[in-house]
């Protein structure tokens, strides 16, 4: 089997995808980073061993690949997450019979920096939630409600873009998520995410006379909402603020940080989140300098 630029390995490819698509559910996102990762692994094979076949591809090849994605300035996290997409495909084709061996399983993942998830302090949470600042119109309350909900749940940015208005439960205070997967999970939310939820639902049918999409945060047209809006709506609700990065998954970070700095169980954060395993969540077990003062003062005899 040639891996030059034939159908061959397009087609694996293209197949390894549907698979990802339509048998295990992977998120549009999750689809593109597949994609993209194999598609520079095709154009490396292409530009530097292309008579090699796929059963042929080996440690050493894998290792050369690594070595000219680092040479190119890629991170560690980056690289390893392309070894988890090969990891992957060639999973696939010994499933299907188009590979007898999985190489990637003798490469070890590139150490990474440990770093602490950036979040906004709750002072400036407040500062940006400040309902005084809110504009009483559809326009104002939107924006309004999808800041709180990335906050006030903890919801991805994608899960946020796929909530239908059904899928809140006034009579309980909760939500229903669909997480990575096609896994579900409900999230309480408090009194005063419910009742901005209720309003903003009047405001949008009386802006459409009721003609607008089931999904929850619509556009100014009303229909679905998409990443770069919602990204544009807390860029603008966080300025200000000291975090540099202001993206919805800050809020996710800053959610999950001020649940776990208030005393809430590790376990609950995680189901909350929608993490697989309690390791996903424990990196937001980082104690902030008022925390450690506070232990401190409680803790130490002569504090």
């Amino acid at each position: 089997m040639n891996l030059d630029s034939t159908p061959s390995l397009t087609n694996m490819i293209e197949s390894f995808l549907k698979y990802l698509q339509y048998e295990k559910r992977y998120s549009n996102h999750t689809l593109f980073s597949y994609k993209n990762d194999l598609g520079q692994f095709r154009h490396f094979l292409n530009q530097n061993y292309p008579e090699t076949s796929i059963e042929d591809a080996n440690h050493a090849l894998l290792r050369d690949w690594v070595i000219s994605l680092s040479g190119k300035g890629i991170g560690e996290s980056s690289i390893n997450r392309k070894l988890v997409s090969l990891r992957s495909f060639f999973k696939f084709l010994i499933k299907k019979g188009l590979a007898t061996k999985n190489p990637v399983l003798k490469l070890s993942n590139l150490k990474t920096k440990k770093r602490l998830p950036h979040f906004v302090l709750e002072r400036d949470m407040e500062a940006a939630l400040d309902h005084k600042k809110v504009e009483n119109d559809f326009k104002g309350i939107r924006d309004q409600l999808t800041v709180e909900l990335l906050y006030g749940t903890g919801i991805r940015l994608n899960e946020l873009i796929n909530l239908r208005e059904n899928d809140f439960d006034p009579g309980v205070n909760t939500i229903k998520v669909l997480g990575k997967r096609n896994k579900e999970r409900i999230i309480p939310v408090t009194l005063t995410l419910s009742a901005i939820i209720k309003k903003y639902i009047f405001y949008k049918n009386q802006e459409f006379n009721g003609n607008v999409s089931e999904y929850l945060i619509v556009s100014n047209k009303g229909e679905k909402s998409y990443p770069m809006m919602i990204n544009r709506i807390v860029k603008r609700s966080l300025q200000g603020t000291s975090v540099d990065k202001k993206s919805p998954h800050i809020l996710r970070h800053t959610y999950a940080t001020h649940l776990l700095e208030r005393g809430a169980d590790l376990n609950a954060v995680k189901d909350l989140l929608g993490h697989q395993s309690l390791a996903a969540t424990q990196i937001y077990t980082h104690n902030s300098p008022g925390k450690l003062k506070k232990v401190f003062d409680l803790a130490h005899p002569k504090a």
